[in-house]
């Protein structure tokens, strides 16, 4: 037995669809994650070169850090 929509409900379909993996958040998780890692400035992305070799971190290692943190280490 279903139970009958809220009175607020619309009666539409669901807005997400748990059965196609490759839909929506798929095309939004790629377009950040190339964001993300798009080449920064030439000015910045000398600046973390050389933090990231004060620290003994690679440049991704660091660049990583930034965008997990949020911060920079």
């Amino acid at each position: 037995m279903t139970m009958p929509p809220s009175p607020r409900h619309n009666g539409g379909p669901p807005l997400e669809e748990d059965d196609d993996p490759a839909g929506w958040r798929l095309w939004c998780w790629k377009r950040a994650h190339r964001r993300a890692w798009k080449t920064p400035p030439r000015e910045i992305a000398l600046r973390r070169l050389a933090r990231a070799e004060e620290l003994g971190m690679t440049y991704r290692e660091y660049t990583l850090e930034i965008l997990e943190r949020g911060r920079y280490p």
